[in-house]
């Protein structure tokens, strides 16, 4: 909208459109520019023809990789329309439409693979239809299946930092249970028996859960305490009130591990 209010006119006042989603997020986790760099330089040093994003969400990493491997193509996969959209923008202003695509459907069963690089981050969940704590050997049974010999994957998964206490767990997500999570060590170990090795692992800083918490949230608490009477603020307050209150119980317990993975041969 354009800005037509001179000095001698009133302020504008607050908005009422719907709340913002998610503007202020560059990934769609807990995940720094400088710790973005380093992997896109790790994961493009084979020189990757073929990238696959499971849960591409609007795929941010996906088109760093391919910017910085001209000659690789890439699916980004995910089932909500709204970031695929934002992804194909991103593709267009980039000029990397051409080298990107991103599709609305299922991972689960996929047939779009082998691929040269397979990047699943904090999308586990989109690769089996199984409850924890299964779903993680059964998502990195499939990651091994759609990586090809020589290729990496990209795993973002989450796992405990440290035992959390039963008040930490009924402030959680609805029905949060130990089970939820591994630990790091276990985490590894079912990386390997999946038939990987593990190149690199990371995990998130503190202050990479603050910046994306913060960024997750910052523009809707900004639009509600400008439109506090809106028809949809008694909701959006609520919502913004859980989320802050479900991050404080598991901040500092939840952690995210960035795990380059090999694949062992045959």
């Amino acid at each position: 909208m354009t800005d037509t209010t001179t000095e001698n006119e009133a302020a504008p006042g607050p908005r009422t459109d719907e709340p913002p989603r998610l503007t202020r997020l560059t990934f769609h986790g807990p995940l720094s520019e400088a710790r973005a760099q380093g992997l896109v330089q790790r994961l493009t040093r084979t020189k990757p023809m073929s990238v696959l994003d499971i849960g591409c969400g609007w795929g941010e990493l996906m088109l760093r990789v391919l910017a910085a491997a001209p000659d690789a193509t890439g699916v980004g996969i995910d089932i909500k329309a709204e970031d695929l959209v934002r992804g194909r923008r991103l593709a267009e202003a980039r000029g990397l439409a051409r080298r990107a695509e991103f599709v609305e459907e299922s991972a689960v069963g996929t047939s779009r693979g082998p691929a040269d690089l397979v990047l699943c981050v904090g999308a586990s969940q989109a690769l089996s239809s199984a409850e924890p704590p299964h779903l993680y050997t059964d998502a990195l049974r499939e990651l091994r299946r759609l990586v090809a010999d020589g290729g990496r994957v990209l795993l973002g998964e989450g796992f405990w930092q440290r035992t959390p206490a039963p008040a930490e767990l009924s402030g959680m997500w609805p029905g949060a249970a130990p089970t939820d999570h591994h630990d790091l060590a276990t985490l590894l170990d079912l990386v390997v028996d999946a038939g990987f090795r593990p190149e690199w692992t990371e995990t998130a800083t503190l202050g990479e859960w603050e910046e994306f918490e913060s960024a997750y949230q910052a523009d809707v608490e900004i639009w509600l305490a400008e439109n506090p009477d809106h028809p949809l603020a008694a909701e959006t307050r609520e919502r913004l009130d859980r989320h802050r209150a479900q991050w404080m119980s598991y901040r500092g317990v939840l952690g995210i591990a960035y795990l380059t993975l090999v694949p062992v041969r045959g």
